[in-house]
């Protein structure tokens, strides 16, 4: 993946590590929910559309102001992206922040060839068939998409064949230690078989009298960065 830094001077203020933007149909209950709960576990702040609301012709401003706010945008191209024209209205915004304010990008080709998303072949031309119908009016739109797609492509991304033989898990794992290593996050080391835990586990279970009925409330106190939140 090229290095990216954002400009030394000015740099924004990010609401969050990271945006995924994704084809809801296509991943949104696999790869990128997969994906999404490894970078939150992770510490990883990061905006995930979880609504099926209905949209209109455009995407929210909502929408336009998560990706602003993000450090990092990451895209999973999968088979069906381009059908979406919320998805391709995403990546226009997203290539923009990527070029005015230095957001980090990281595209994700999911089972998908990049050469397919660079000249809008397979599954691509077919969207695009339909959006140039549909669209006839708004072709400069059209065009915006066909060149935040070959410009998307053209940027070294990550392919889940390529990275890791198509093992999901090993692809997720590659993209997180990128993705913590740009927001500068270091994850804390467990060990295999750690020592002096579970005698500590049996007083806490002693103590909250787990055997009553009763309500019990328990507060983790420490310093921020240790895992008191994953915990």
């Amino acid at each position: 993946m090229d290095a990216q830094t954002l400009p030394s001077s000015s740099k924004p203020r990010w609401s969050y590590d990271v945006f995924l933007s994704f084809r809801g149909e296509d991943t949104r209950k696999n790869f990128t929910d997969h994906l999404y709960t490894a970078l939150k576990q992770a510490g990883v702040h990061t905006f995930r559309d979880d609504e099926e609301l209905p949209r209109g012709e455009l995407i929210s401003s909502e929408l336009i102001n998560a990706i602003r706010a993000s450090r990092i945008a990451i895209v999973v191209f999968s088979k069906d992206y381009a059908s979406s024209r919320w998805c391709l209205d995403e990546l226009v915004e997203i290539l923009h922040c990527k070029k005015t304010v230095g957001q980090i990008f990281f595209p994700i080709f999911y089972d998908v060839n990049p050469s397919d998303v660079r000249k809008q072949t397979g599954t691509f031309a077919g969207a695009f068939v339909r959006h140039e119908e549909r669209f006839r009016a708004e072709m400069e739109r059209v065009q915006k998409w066909r060149a935040a797609l070959i410009e998307a492509a053209d940027f070294s991304g990550w392919d889940l064949r390529d990275v890791a033989n198509g093992y999901e898990s090993k692809f997720i794992k590659k993209i997180l230690e990128e993705v913590l290593r740009k927001v500068n996050k270091v994850q804390l080391h467990v060990a295999a078989h750690p020592v002096g835990i579970d005698s500590r586990l049996e007083q806490i279970k002693d103590l909250l009298n787990l055997g009553t009925n009763d309500v019990r409330i328990v507060g983790i106190y420490g310093m921020g960065g240790i895992g008191t939140a994953t915990f």
